[in-house]
Formats: structure tokens, sequence, C-alpha cells
């Protein structure tokens, strides 16, 4: 698995940054890295997607405090945005009230552009399955948890039976003007007050507080294919977070984590198995039983002579291709094992069966003191 980027050091920042310098630096970094900026440079696409996915978790107190305690772990099994799959217009308007005074002018029209209709936030969820549940596929049911479309006030963030108001801090036009650098110009920012949509509701719902939305367990059911690898991701389309303003919802990428086998290693489509055998079965040859992955067994043929570390092949009993189904190969690395504790007679015959190669064997070997001292004349 690759390597996480500490957030603090994507921003550029120390971890006792306060929050408007998390905010400033982000809001450097998506200026420099957007994809308008720099068409066709992916280097840049990425830096842009890394620093939004650092400022998501630095700009929550929440997330902030798990992830200065624990790092990257702190943050797992939870929900998030999936900025790899996302494009920079749905980025931006994540965090469009930190970009309001980059773009001037055009007050009422860019207060327009926000009304329309927004895709929902995709999430991300983690399930593990087995060597085994990868060779058959299966069905797996996943819980996870998103924030659903307000049922008391359907979505609009306000009391069931009131209407919204025009917002008096901006007059309607979602959007204010700010002073900058001691008064020297003017800023337009999105209005704090009505999050840019020029209307409010002065008596929220008492449900969502407001939001327009409630969070909510999910229990849906996929079909993770048969041959799916390690880290790989199945989109299921709109079960992410609901669009605003009658916009679509958006996906959950299910992350597919293969658990580790106790006989068995994968190696693409490859499967491999380590299995001991005696002494005597490499040494004279033998007919030895191997598990395969489906829980039956195949016959294998060890050659009289057979070498410590020798690889057998059996074709077709590794794990089917995603693509085309084709099922890999089943590897076999023999090992031979020394037993640690011999009968007599054991000791006996191997005894006698050093005596024929002509080495040197406890206890009737010369120490190694004594071989010193017949070599210095002693």
């Amino acid at each position: 698995m690759a390597t996480q980027r500490d957030y603090y050091e994507i921003l550029g920042l120390d971890q006792a940054a306060s929050n408007d310098q998390i905010k400033r630096s982000y809001r450097k970094l998506a200026m420099k890295y957007h994809p308008d900026r720099n068409p066709g440079d992916k280097e840049a696409e990425g830096n842009f997607k890394d620093a939004a996915k650092a400022y998501e978790v630095l700009s929550d107190p929440q997330k902030r405090q798990r992830y200065d305690q624990y790092g990257h772990a702190g943050l797992q099994g939870q929900t998030g945005h999936d900025f790899s799959n996302m494009n920079a217009g749905d980025i931006f308007s994540m965090f469009d009230d930190i970009f309001g005074d980059m773009f001037g002018g055009g007050g009422r029209q860019r207060g327009q552009q926000r009304q329309r209709a927004q895709r929902g936030y995709d999430l991300q969820t983690e399930t593990e399955i087995t060597l085994e549940e990868v060779l058959s596929g299966i069905e797996r049911e996943i819980e996870f948890v998103r924030q659903n479309t307000c049922a008391n006030c359907k979505g609009s963030g306000g009391k069931p039976g009131t209407d919204p108001v025009t917002c008096v801090t901006c007059g309607g036009n979602g959007q204010v003007q700010q002073a900058g650098l001691g008064g020297m110009f003017r800023m337009v920012t999105t209005c704090p007050a009505c999050q840019g949509q020029g209307k409010k509701h002065a008596h929220p719902c008492p449900s969502c507080k407001g939001s327009g939305q409630t969070p909510k367990k999910r229990v849906i059911n996929i079909k993770i294919p048969a041959g799916i690898h390690d880290g790989q991701a199945i989109r299921v389309q709109g079960e992410g977070e609901p669009g605003a303003r009658g916009g679509p919802s958006g996906d959950l990428h299910v992350i597919v984590r293969i658990a580790d086998h106790n006989l068995f290693t994968r190696e693409e489509d490859h499967i491999v198995l380590h299995m001991p055998v005696s002494f005597a079965q490499a040494t004279l040859g033998a007919v030895v039983k191997v598990p395969t992955l489906n829980g039956q067994t195949h016959e294998l043929t060890i050659k009289p002579g057979t070498q410590h570390g020798e690889v057998f092949r059996i074709d077709g009993q590794g794990l089917p291709n995603l693509r085309s189904g084709r099922r890999g190969d089943l590897g076999i690395v023999l090992e031979i094992e020394i037993p640690s504790k011999l009968t007599e007679e054991q000791r006996e015959l191997l005894l006698q069966y050093a005596k024929t190669e002509h080495f040197d064997v406890m206890p009737q070997n010369q120490s190694f003191w004594g071989k010193i001292k017949d070599y210095i004349g002693g």
C-alpha cells in the first residue's frame, strides 16, 4: 500500500497552525495546482486533490484531533469524500466559501450560479473478504452512515409551514463585500449568513437544525466479483450523500481488502503454497496430497532427488482473472523438513547412511578443539 503523506506537510504547515493559516495555505495551493491553470498536468491535479483531502481533515476540529493523536490510522473506518474520483469543479464547490475572494465582480451572476443543482459528495468505506471468497465471488452486506434528506423539512432546512426570507446580510445576492489589505481594495465573498443562497429560514427545522440533512444508517448488498484484488473499489451509484438543490446523489466506493490466508499467498492470479516434506520423501520420491483453495486435494508426484526449494506447478488451481475468468496456477514450493527428534532406530539408520557418505557426524566426529590440536601438532 502506498505511503500517505502527512497532511500538515502537504499544506506546508506545522501542527500548531491556526484555522486561518490552514485555510490560507489550502487556498494558495488550490489556486496554484488547479487543473484549469495546469491543463494536462497529472502531477498538478494530484497535488490539488491531496491539498483538498488535507484541508477536509484539518479544517474539521474532530477529524483534526483524531489525526493529531493517531495519524492516518485514526481516520480509518470513517466515511469520507473520495477526492481521487472527483473533478476539480466538485472539489471547488465543496469549499466554495473560502474561494469567494478569488473571483471579484459579477456579484449576482455568481450568486445565481450557486443556485444550480449540485451533485452530492461521494462516500468511501471498506470491507474484508477471504481468499476463498476471491475464488468464488460473494455477495456482501455493507453497513455505513450517510447524510439523508431531512424527512421533516424535505431538505429545505426550515421549520415545516414556514417560508424562507431574503437574507438581510447580503440583500439576497448571496455575496458580501469585505475590505482587504487595510481597505486598499474590496473582496467579494460568499455570504456567511445564507451560504450563498440569498435566502434563509428565520425558523430552522428542529430535526436537522437547519442543515436540511440528517445522518442515517444504510445497509445494502453488493456483489464482489471473483478475482478482485486487494485495494480495488466497487462503485455503488447513488449511495453517496444527496445533492444540493435537486442535484443527483453521490456514489459509494467500497474498498475491498483481502485477508491473509494461513496456507496460501497470492501473486497476481496465482497462489503459492510452501509445503514441507521429509528428507526421505525428497530423496527417494513420493506421492503426496496437496491442499487446494477450493477445499479439495491434488496428488503431487515428487521425483527422487528433489531439492529444497524446488517449485512444482498445478495448472488452473489459482484464482480467476477479474476480466477473463481464466484461473491462474497453484505453485508449490517444497521445503525439506529436518526432524528435531529421532528414535534410536532412526538415529542408527542415519549413522549407517552417514558412514557411506564419508562425512563425520556427531557423536563420532572429532571435536573442534581436538582438530585444532592435531593441526598444530600438539
